[in-house]
């Protein structure tokens, strides 16, 4: 796992990515933001491609879990990837309910993502 630092203002963004699967489960979600805070980031970037498949298929609950950690510690997260590719009405309802609160994003790309953590 690479975490490659970024800053937008005074916020420090940590951008996670591997050539393997970081998050399998909530726990290693939750594992991922406390290493994130222990080294002092305040925001975290994570590719699709890093996060099991089955935390696009909302009947897991891993997604759930997981936004619900980063929203209560206040540790923002965006991930970056393809979207378009899951059908299901619920996660692409999902998907636009968590852009809206902006906690929490779904985006295309690093830049998006960054330019997010900017405003």
């Amino acid at each position: 796992m690479v975490i490659k630092p970024h800053n937008a203002g005074n916020i420090k963004i940590a951008e996670v990515s591997s050539d393997q699967i970081i998050i399998q489960s909530a726990e290693d979600g939750l594992d991922l933001m406390g290493n994130i805070y222990y080294q002092g980031f305040d925001k975290v970037i994570v590719y699709e491609k890093n996060i099991t498949p089955d935390f696009f298929d909302l009947k897991t609950k891993i997604a759930g879990e997981i936004l619900q950690k980063f929203s209560n510690y206040r540790i923002g997260l965006t991930i970056v990837g393809d979207f378009s590719k899951y059908e299901s009405k619920s996660m692409k309802d999902f998907i636009l309910e968590s852009n809206k609160t902006g906690h929490v994003n779904f985006v295309e790309t690093l830049d998006k993502a960054l330019a997010n953590f900017s405003n």
